[in-house]
């Protein structure tokens, strides 16, 4: 007899909340107001390039290397303006340090319009709510501007964790929070390995939402999400 669903662990970038504008546009406007004129096509293709590279060189913010996810951050924004003609080091570290403390703005962030309803859905359902994000430090204080960080019981970050997805820890760590078996939870997030694959291979509910549908992902008609109006009535089927 399998156990009834409990917890909803959710993912929250592009899942819940995504970037307003590009981070080219971003970055340009930081640096205009130092006094310099860039192309965000220009920064957005740089930024590209420097966040593969730390990401491949540095994973998850570099914690294994001593770093953290400010100094992690800093160092791409420095990078990218720097493969933009930017040379000047004092002034690389201001933009960088702005761009960091920025991003906990909620002028920087647009909440999906389908996610506090899906929110306040599953709260009224008498499920308990956490997040499992690839995300830094700042998660706590960007949820909280964006109004939805009371939804939760508990935010794991993979700065925080140690590990990111899709590392089975990341998910084995959140299930010690949520003290109930895998198949007690579900999870909801828009990246096929890190988010569906890594929690379905745990016995995790996982469903992924595909704000844009991809027809060639092996995924089965009844774990998909086109929008997340559509998960309350998915999970009612696991809660008895």
């Amino acid at each position: 007899m399998r156990a009834p669903l409990r917890w909803v662990l959710w993912d929250v970038k592009d899942t819940l909340l995504k970037v307003r504008s590009s981070v080219g546009e971003q970055y340009c406007k930081e640096a205009e107001r130092m006094g310099l004129s860039l192309s965000p096509v220009e920064v957005d293709a740089a930024f590209r390039q420097v966040y593969r590279q730390y990401s491949n060189r540095y994973p998850n913010y570099g914690i294994r290397q001593g770093l953290d996810g400010q100094s992690w951050w800093r160092g791409v924004v420095r990078d990218t303006l720097s493969q933009c003609g930017v040379q000047e080091s004092a002034l690389l570290n201001t933009v960088a340090n702005n761009l960091y403390h920025n991003f906990c703005s909620a002028d920087n962030w647009e909440v999906f319009p389908d996610s506090k309803k899906a929110l306040e859905s599953c709260s009224s359902l008498g499920l308990k709510l956490g997040v499992v994000s690839n995300f830094d430090n700042r998660l706590e204080a960007i949820l909280h501007v964006c109004g939805l960080l009371s939804y939760f019981s508990f935010l794991i970050t993979s700065e925080e964790a140690g590990v990111a997805k899709p590392s089975p820890a990341i998910f084995n760590q959140a299930l010690q929070k949520c003290g109930v078996p895998a198949d007690s939870v579900a999870h909801i997030g828009d990246h096929y390995v890190n988010d569906y694959l890594t929690s379905r291979s745990m016995g995790i509910h996982g469903f992924l939402l595909e704000r844009h549908k991809d027809d060639q992902l092996d995924v089965p008609q009844e774990h998909r999400l086109s929008s997340l109006d559509e998960l309350p009535s998915r999970l009612q089927q696991h809660m008895n």
